[in-house]
């Protein structure tokens, strides 16, 4: 028996998720099923569309299989207090890496939710673990792949 680990999500995160799974379960799998069927039609031996349709079903079932253990383990993040005047999950914070670099905005997320591409960075991640629980003023020394950096955290909303 596994125990499967709580996740950290946003209401946001979590109805985004189920909006997936429904969309996955609904349309997609009855997609893939009809594609399979169809180019069974053309025999099983080096048939390139049925191996396709055949991965594509994997993929569907797993994600299914994915989204599905998410939400059975996932804890809601509470949305912080706008007067909150420390990082925590659900916080977006706008960082600078020290003496000079560009200002970055990212929300904390639970790693289920999480894209850096569109500003949302899993708490497990190295920057969101040096800056939950800092405040606004406090620099932090960060291990990335390419290295060390300092970041000062610029504001918390």
């Amino acid at each position: 028996m596994t125990i499967e680990k709580k996740q950290s999500i946003t209401q946001f995160g979590l109805t985004n998720l189920q909006e997936e799974l429904d969309y996955l379960k609904s349309i997609k799998r009855k997609e893939v099923v009809g594609r399979i069927k169809a180019s069974r039609c053309f025999g099983l031996i080096e048939n390139s569309e049925y191996e396709t349709a055949r991965e594509d079903q994997a993929f569907v079932e797993s994600r299914i299989f994915a989204i599905e253990t998410i939400i059975r383990n996932a804890v809601i993040i509470d949305p912080p207090k706008h007067d909150s005047k420390v990082v925590q999950i659900g916080s977006t914070v706008t960082i600078q890496e020290i003496p000079d670099g560009e200002l970055e905005t990212y929300t904390i997320v639970g790693s289920a939710e999480a894209n850096p591409f569109e500003g949302r960075i899993s708490n497990d991640s190295p920057i969101a673990q040096k800056v939950l629980g800092k405040q606004v003023g406090e620099e932090v020394n960060v291990k990335i792949p390419s290295g060390n950096i300092t970041i000062q955290i610029v504001s918390i909303t």
